[in-house]
């Protein structure tokens, strides 16, 4: 600190004044962003901040898109007003985060997981600050949160950043972001780029630059390894390359990691395999050198990636971002895993196990191997399990169990489960297209799929069984008995004079005698039955 000021009364210019960069208000003539491209809601947020007297930009990856000519996805918004005055200005807004506080401004109602909403992230300029005048805790997030408590800004023993919330100018803002390309700010009232680290000149070169020493900036927050790979597979289509400085510590960093939480790892292996650019990303680790070490789970998902069902998996989650439709990571980490689930199942059935049963363990010793305890005992295992215990059940296409199954909130994830399937040739394409006729059906024609499948079932058993049909019984009219005929003047059902019913030729039949009551006698006291013989 003495050293500082006394480099400062005499005038000697700090390193630390260069790594802020030099500010360029770029204009619209030069830099050519279509303002058209820029979501309404960012623009709102911007204009409340500004309105009320606040500094406010898009930043970041929106603006390198919208650089790019690209429609971007998501927009944040950074500004100097602090998370507690940004919250104050909208009405649906939540403060969110420890290690970075930021404010979420939700448009919209429901979930917008569902496509029902939409967030715009704002961030408070945040203060470039020397990790040595840090304070230090001997834990991490989990072991020392009562010591983190209070804190603004804390590192750990490795160097790592805790916290950081303390709040500074838009040139310490940009200083602290990881690439040129992300650290530009754009005002779309005065439709002005400012740029501080040639972001906009990396852009034309399609360069990704890290700011700063990469292996410091590395070591303070070791996620920053993976987000270079993130942006290497996104933007690789476009022409981008890592520069050698950036490119060179990354495997060398791979051992910070070991310090990061794994439910954070999680997250982003995430990121890596579900923002639309999942087979780029598996080669991107792999030029790299990070095929493996990062997370567990992703090394089997670069393990496996070559194999035909994966690919087939990650294909089709590219293919469904592309399209804005929605992915799960249960479906895909359930296709990654598949081959352990299957061939512990074949093996239990192998060995005389009930199938169902196997299954049912075979997919225990799955999440024991692979998931731990991150997210396997979580709602991502719970949709994990179920699409696999679906699987056997497709098999089956008569009875009741047909038509509960296609109601089954995860039918369409089970399904398309079995698409894949079909399309590497596990099982019969056939039964795949069975299924996604008998879903889009009308009942009356699911009911007669179903009776097609038992009657061809029964042909395959060895002849079709006679199909019972319920008759209802009708009486014989009375003429057609030859035993009656009608007489003139007596009544139709006068008995005729044949053998059978005087009883010639024919065994005479047995006439039941009745009993007398006791104590009746000859009628005294009870009448004799009508019609009676006796």
């Amino acid at each position: 600190m003495i050293k500082k000021f006394i480099d400062k009364l005499l005038g000697k210019s700090s390193p630390a004044a260069s790594r802020f960069g030099k500010r360029e208000d770029v204009p619209a003539s030069v830099h050519g962003i279509d303002p058209s491209l820029v979501d309404q809601r960012a623009l709102d947020v911007v204009e409340t901040l500004q309105r009320a007297g606040y500094q406010a930009y898009i930043v970041g990856g929106a603006v390198r898109d919208l650089l790019l000519g690209l429609k971007p996805k998501d927009f944040d918004v950074a500004t100097d007003a602090t998370p507690e005055q940004v919250k104050g200005l909208f009405r649906r807004a939540f403060i969110i985060g420890r290690r970075f506080r930021i404010v979420h401004v939700v448009f919209g109602r429901g979930r917008q997981d569902r496509g029902l909403s939409e967030v715009i992230e704002v961030s408070t300029f945040r203060a470039h600050l020397d990790s040595a005048d840090a304070e230090q805790v001997s834990g991490n997030e989990r072991t020392s949160k009562s010591a983190l408590a209070g804190m603004t800004h804390a590192v750990d023993a490795s160097g790592r950043v805790l916290r950081d919330n303390v709040w500074g100018p838009i040139e310490h803002d940009a200083a602290r972001r990881d690439f040129s390309i992300n650290a530009m700010y754009y005002d779309p009232q005065t439709q002005t780029v400012v740029d501080f680290h040639h972001g906009i000149r990396d852009a034309k070169k399609r360069v990704l630059r890290m700011i700063g020493d990469p292996a410091t900036r590395y070591r303070e927050d070791p996620v920053r390894i993976i987000r270079a790979v993130r942006f290497g597979a996104k933007l690789s289509a476009l022409g981008f390359k890592f520069d050698a400085k950036t490119r060179e510590p990354l495997q060398a960093s791979r051992s910070l990691l070991a310090d990061v939480p794994q439910s954070r790892l999680f997250d982003e292996m995430l990121k890596l395999l579900q923002t639309g650019h999942a087979l780029a990303s598996v080669e991107q680790l792999k030029s790299t050198g990070l095929a493996t070490g990062i997370y567990p789970l992703l090394d089997v998902v670069v393990q496996r990636a070559d194999e035909a069902f994966v690919k087939l998996a990650l294909q089709d989650t590219d293919r469904r971002v592309g399209e804005n439709k929605p992915v799960a990571p249960s479906f895909l980490l359930a296709c990654v895993l598949w081959a352990d689930v299957r061939s512990g199942w074949d093996k239990r059935q192998a060995n005389g196990e009930q199938s169902f049963a196997a299954l049912q363990d075979a997919v225990d010793d799955a999440f024991n191997a692979r998931i731990g305890d991150v997210s396997g005992r979580g709602k991502l295992g719970a949709d994990m399990r179920e699409i696999w215990m679906m699987q056997p059940r497709f098999d089956r296409r008569t009875g009741a169990s047909v038509f509960t199954l296609v109601e089954q909130p995860r039918f369409r994830a089970g399904f398309d489960f079995l698409r894949l399937r079909a399309q590497t040739g596990e099982v019969d394409e056939e039964l795949a297209h069975w299924w996604e006729t008998f879903s889009t059906a009308s009942d009356a024609v699911r009911r007669d799929m179903v009776d097609a499948v038992r009657v061809e079932q029964q042909k395959q058993k060895g002849g079709a069984k006679p199909t019972r049909v319920r008759r209802v019984p009708v009486a014989a009219p009375v003429e057609q008995d030859p035993r009656f005929r009608e007489v003139d003047g007596g009544s139709e059902d006068e008995p005729m004079d044949t053998p059978e019913a005087t009883g010639e030729g024919a065994p005479a039949r047995k006439r039941r005698r009745r009993r007398r009551k006791p104590g009746g006698g000859d009628g005294a006291g009870a009448p004799a039955p009508q019609g009676g013989n006796d």
